[in-house]
């Protein structure tokens, strides 16, 4: 019996997806486990596999550039031994419906080359991608356009990654995610950009990535504008934010947390874990901080839904990452039963996921508290907006060196940032709040505490 490849629901509030472009054609044979095509949902753009065992693609029934609602057939797979075009006519009733149920209307720059058109102009390119060279321009050294998924995009983007440099080994030469991965894993030359020398290092776990040296930007023509389609992520980012903001009534508590302390223990830890290759951040260090917390005061580790308060046992605290045209935000679970090296390991792999686009649906929900962290980025103090069905998030600026009055009355140097707490006050209450704060704070400023 044929085998149907149908669009997953990879999240709690997806209800439709986009097929961004197919990585296999009709007749092509595929094995288990291989990737068949891009898909974008309301938060990201990844792949998807094939069914569990090997065939060949008989009919695609939703074209790249169209949407799909989660569990409809995108393709119809002749599994061994079938006759695969029995299977592709058998299919073309089904492919009639899925037509008219998918967009009337797909972008017309997805059409040529699977391309998704508001991915592409939220890049500020055409719907083929132009990598930049060395003079700005977008060409890949011989005059032509390079051609690369949406995905590939946004890895090579992330990774700084100059798109002239790779062959696609894609349909018509188009790069494809595994040849920037492939070509990441063989060394090939990113851009990097040093932090500044007085900012507490923030990295990797629950700070956005370092912002690469941009090309001279193509200015808009006096005169002339430039209108962006939102991406389905972007449209979802503001639909749920307009959402939580209008109907959650927020509140906000906000403190100065030193971090000497902190900074000590990790380089004591680092230390230690030298030969492992194995180095903690200071988010490292206030992630276990927070969940040791959370667990203290589990009126923050709850969700509502606007009738019924669940309290949970386990944290499952979720890292906001910025990717380049919203966030998205992995969950680390039962954070609260993992160690520092633990910590470090897990969330070092689901970051690099996420910025690389390959996170699963399993490790984008079940978050019981969010932190969200601007600190690479140098700002000091930031609000941010409750994710329901969450009750509060942590908003975490930089850690600079700032002028302390000491117990002596004397004025030190200390390294301090500041963290917002942002609340649903229908759950919580002000107190609630500044109890949680402040075990947050002396968990922090004496590191030992959270042995206690």
């Amino acid at each position: 019996m044929p085998a149907t490849i149908t669009m997953p629901q990879q999240s709690d509030t997806m209800t439709e997806g986009t097929l961004v472009a197919w990585v296999k054609n009709e007749g092509d044979k595929i094995d288990e486990g291989d990737v068949v095509a891009e898909i974008e949902t309301d938060k990201a753009t990844m792949e998807m596999e094939g069914p569990d065992e090997p065939g060949t693609i008989a009919a695609i029934l939703v074209q790249a550039g169209e949407s799909a609602a989660v569990g409809q057939t995108l393709a119809v797979v002749a599994l061994e031994g079938e006759d695969v075009a029995e299977v592709k006519k058998n299919a073309g009733a089904a492919g009639s419906a899925a037509s008219s149920s998918s967009s009337p209307e797909p972008a017309a720059a997805a059409a040529a080359s699977g391309e998704d058109a508001a991915e592409a102009s939220h890049a500020g390119t055409t719907a083929t991608m132009e990598a930049p060279a060395a003079n700005g321009q977008s060409t890949n050294g011989t005059g032509g356009r390079i051609k690369a998924s949406p995905l590939a995009k946004r890895i090579a983007k992330n990774e700084g990654i100059d798109l002239g440099q790779l062959t696609g080994s894609g349909p018509g030469g188009r790069i494809v995610q595994k040849d920037v991965l492939d070509f990441v894993d063989s060394g090939g030359k990113t851009m990097h950009v040093e932090k500044g020398p007085d900012r507490v290092q923030h990295d990797d776990a629950l700070t956005p990535p370092p912002v690469a040296p941009p090309a001279l930007p193509q200015r808009i023509a006096s005169g002339e504008v430039d209108k962006v389609e939102l991406s389905k992520m972007r449209k979802t980012i503001a639909q749920r934010l307009q959402t939580a903001k209008q109907n959650i009534p927020h509140f906000y508590e906000t403190v100065d947390i030193e971090l000497d302390n902190a900074q000590a223990l990790r380089a004591s830890l680092n230390k230690t874990m030298e030969k492992e290759g194995i180095r903690l951040s200071i988010g490292d260090i206030i992630a276990k901080a927070v969940a040791v917390t959370l667990q203290k005061h589990p009126v923050l580790n709850t969700t509502f839904d606007g009738t019924t308060m669940t309290r949970h046992g386990d944290v499952n605290l979720g890292m906001a990452v910025a990717l380049d045209d919203g966030l998205i935000v992995p969950v680390l679970k039962n954070i609260d039963q993992m160690g520092f090296r633990e910590i470090r390991l897990r969330s070092k792999e689901l970051v690099d996921k996420a910025r690389k686009q390959k996170l699963k649906g399993d490790e984008m929900s079940g978050a019981t508290f969010t932190v969200s962290n601007l600190g690479g980025f140098g700002v000091k103090e930031f609000i941010a907006i409750v994710n329901p069905p969450e009750v509060g998030i942590l908003a975490i600026g930089a850690g600079t060196k700032r002028a302390v009055v000491a117990d002596d009355g004397s004025i030190v140097a200390r390294s301090v940032m500041t963290v917002t707490l942002s609340a649903d006050h229908r759950a919580v209450d002000g107190a609630d709040s500044a109890r949680f704060l402040a075990t947050l704070k002396s968990m922090i400023e004496e590191p030992g505490m959270m042995l206690v």
